[in-house]
């Protein structure tokens, strides 16, 4: 518990220790949203709700997705995750747009059956996540999000026993989306 709370606080602090400003510059704090297409396709939602300033943006995201069956090992399905996520964002340029690169912690609360759906089984894990994309503005401040990410597992659940079968979590995860944003 200890190294998350570190990690948290180690990334909500990479916003305050970029060094030298040119206060020539004017600061400039905003407030947006997001949402993401792939988890809708995969019976979920994602909502993001972000506050901006100078080039950092700090999110917090909630997310429900089910994995597609075709992702998961044989013989497992209805795999349910509710991810809950903080994340610093470093855009290369002002206002918001163009290249970005974030890390971030998130929670994995998850359930899943194997295909004789007996039992469900429970597990969580904690992932160190690092992200990048481009933000082009199409209209004010509408905005579209293509990015990618991997998602590290740094702790919890490892192997999940489900009707005497045993989920192997995946060390490492590959994303790719695209997300729908403004702001103010």
């Amino acid at each position: 518990m200890k190294a998350l709370l570190f990690s948290i606080c180690f990334i909500l602090c990479l916003g305050w220790s970029y060094g030298q400003t040119d206060n020539t510059v004017k600061s400039k704090t905003t407030v947006g949203f997001e949402l993401d297409a792939v988890p809708y396709i995969f019976k979920g939602y994602y909502g993001s709700i972000w506050v901006g300033h100078n080039h950092f943006r700090y999110r917090a995201v909630i997310t429900k997705i089910e994995t597609p069956d075709f992702i998961l090992e044989d013989g497992f399905t209805n795999n349910e995750m509710n991810v809950y996520a903080v994340i610093a964002d470093y855009f290369f340029k002002p206002d918001f747009e163009g290249w970005w690169i974030g890390p971030g912690l998130e929670y994995w609360d998850a359930t899943i059956q194997t295909d004789a759906k007996l039992e469900t089984a429970a597990y969580n894990n904690i992932i160190f996540t690092l992200g990048g994309g481009y933000v082009w503005k199409f209209y004010k401040n509408f905005y579209l999000n293509p990015w990618v990410a991997g998602h590290l597992r740094i702790g919890g659940d490892k192997n999940v026993i489900v009707d005497q079968s045993t989920f192997e979590t995946k060390l490492l995860i590959p994303e790719i989306s695209i997300k729908l944003g403004w702001h103010f």
